[in-house]
C-alpha cells in the first residue's frame, strides 16, 4: 500500500467525494437505503465467484434472514456482534485448515472475508425491522459489525510468563477499481497467522492480529487507536503490515505525518496532516522500534528485505518537497514517510505515535513491515486466481511469519 505519486487536482478531488457519496436503492420494503461506493462493487463477476468458489456466498443471505428475527435494537445488537465474530472465526479457521474449504478457492485467500463482510454491510444498511431504528442506531450496528468481523474485538494475549505476545495487523483489498480481483497478503497473513504459536529461541510467541478498512474516514474516527490502545501496554511486539512494492520487503524506518491524497476503497481523497488527538504535540516524524538490521540480516525467504531509510520532507525554512534518502533533517515537515502518505504509512504513524504516548518507545519493538505486490501469473488478466498467484500468497505468508520470529528473536523487552 506504497503511495501512489499521482496527486488528484481539486476537480479529481471533487469527482472522488462525488463517487463517494452513498446512493439509494430500493429495498423489498419499498423504502429506500443508502449503499456505498464499496458494496456497489459485490455484485461483478469476480466477487460473486470468490464467494461462490469459497463457500462464503450464502453469509449475506443467511445475516439477512438472522436479523428479520431480531425484535429490538438489543436483539439485533447481540446478534450482529455474534455474526460478524462468527465470520472473522469462519475465515481464520478456513484460512488454517480447519472444518471445510467450501470449495475450490484456496483456502488461504483473504478476498472471502472481504467481499462477505460488504454483503454483510449491506443487508444491514437496507435491513427495514418491525420496530423503530434511528439513524445512529444503525450507525452503531454497522460499526459494530466492522469492528467483530475484522477480528479487532477478539484479540486476546496471554497471561502469565514464558509467552511472547505479538500483534500483526493487515488490511482490506485495495485499488478495486483497477483490478477488482485483487488480494492483499497482509490481509490474508492475518487470518493465517491469527491465534497461531511461532516457536522462537526466546520461546513461544503467541500471534493476535486484526485488519482494518483501507477507508480515510475510519482513521480519521480513531479506528487504530481504539482497537490497539488495549493491548501495546501489554504486547512484547507488533507489526503493522501492508502490500507495498513489487519483488521486495521493506521495514520502514520513518513514519511521516502528511496525507498525500490518493483515493481509497471508497474512491475518496484527503489531504493534510495526519489528524490525531492532542495535535499540539504531534511529531512529524515516528521512527520504527523493530530490529530491523536484525530483521534484514535474517534468511526469512525467497523475496529480498530492505531496511527503507528514505522519505520525503519539506526542510526547515523551504517550500519545496525533497527526497532524503537517509531520513528526515531537524525541523522538517514530512510529505512521506518511507512507506509513501497513504494508509500504510498513517497506520504506521499512529500505531507508533500511540506507542510513544503511552511511554513504551523504549520498551515495546514495533514498526511497519511492507510486502511485495501480490502478483497474478504471467498472462492472467481475467482469472480471480491462478497457481503462481496463490504460491507468491504462500510464500509472502511464510516469511512475515519468519520476519516476526527473527524479530522476537533479536528482542526482549525490559519489564514495565
Amino acid at each position: 500500500m506504497n503511495s501512489p505519486r499521482v496527486r488528484a487536482g481539486v476537480l479529481g478531488l471533487a469527482l472522488l467525494t462525488c463517487l463517494a457519496a452513498p446512493t439509494t436503492t430500493a429495498t423489498a420494503a419499498g423504502t429506500t437505503a443508502a449503499t456505498t461506493v464499496e458494496e456497489r462493487r459485490l455484485d461483478g463477476a469476480a466477487p460473486q465467484e470468490i464467494l461462490r468458489r469459497s463457500g462464503f456466498a450464502s453469509v449475506a443471505p443467511d445475516f439477512a434472514r438472522v436479523l428479520d428475527g431480531a425484535r429490538s435494537y438489543a436483539q439485533a445488537r447481540r446478534a450482529v456482534v455474534r455474526e460478524g465474530t462468527r465470520l472473522w472465526r469462519r475465515a481464520v479457521d478456513r484460512a488454517q485448515g480447519r472444518g471445510p474449504a467450501g470449495g475450490d478457492l484456496s483456502r488461504d485467500d483473504d478476498r472471502p472475508l472481504y467481499w462477505a463482510r460488504l454483503g454483510m454491510t449491506r443487508e444491514l444498511r437496507s435491513w427495514e425491522p418491525d420496530f423503530r431504528l434511528g439513524d445512529g442506531q444503525r450507525t452503531r450496528l454497522l460499526d459494530a459489525l466492522e469492528r467483530t468481523s475484522r477480528g479487532q474485538t477478539t484479540l486476546r494475549l496471554p497471561r502469565g510468563e514464558g509467552v511472547k505476545r505479538i500483534l500483526v495487523t493487515g488490511f482490506d483489498p485495495f485499488t478495486l477499481d483497477r483490478d477488482i480481483r485483487i488480494s492483499n497478503p497482509s490481509g490474508a497473513l492475518a487470518l493465517a497467522l491469527d491465534g497461531t504459536v511461532i516457536e522462537t529461541p526466546r520461546g513461544p510467541a503467541r500471534v493476535e492480529t486484526a485488519v482494518f478498512p483501507v477507508r480515510w474516514r475510519d482513521f480519521t474516527d480513531g479506528t487504530v487507536e481504539r482497537a490497539l490502545r488495549p493491548y501495546l501496554p501489554e504486547a512484547d511486539l507488533f507489526a503493522t503490515v501492508s502490500q507495498g512494492r513489487v519483488g521486495r520487503f521493506d521495514i520502514e524506518r520513518t513514519n511521516g505525518a502528511w496525507r498525500g491524497g490518493f483515493g481509497d476503497n471508497e474512491n475518496t481523497g484527503r489531504t493534510g496532516t495526519i489528524p490525531v488527538a492532542d495535535p499540539a504535540s504531534q511529531p512529524q516524524w515516528t521512527s520504527t522500534t523493530l530490529p530491523y538490521t536484525e530483521i534484514v540480516a535474517a534468511d526469512t525467504g525467497r523475496f529480498p528485505v530492505y531496511d527503507n531509510t528514505s522519505v520525503t520532507e519539506i526542510p526547515a525554512g523551504g517550500t519545496t518537497p525533497v527526497v532524503r534518502p537517509q531520513g528526515p533533517t531537524p525541523g522538517s515537515a514530512a510529505r512521506a514517510g518511507g512507506g509513501g502518505d497513504y494508509l500504510s504509512n498513517e497506520i504506521a504513524y499512529r500505531a507508533t505515535l500511540l506507542r510513544d504516548r503511552l511511554g513504551l518507545h523504549g520498551e515495546l519493538p514495533g514498526g511497519h513491515v511492507h510486502t511485495p505486490v501480490l502478483q497474478f501469473g504471467a498472462g492472467n488478466t481475467t482469472e480471480v486466481t491462478d497457481p503462481e498467484f496463490v504460491r507468491n500468497r504462500l510464500d509472502i505468508i511464510a516469511q512475515v511469519r519468519a520476519i516476526v520470529t527473527a524479530a522476537v528473536s533479536a528482542t526482549e523487552r525490559t519489564p514495565g
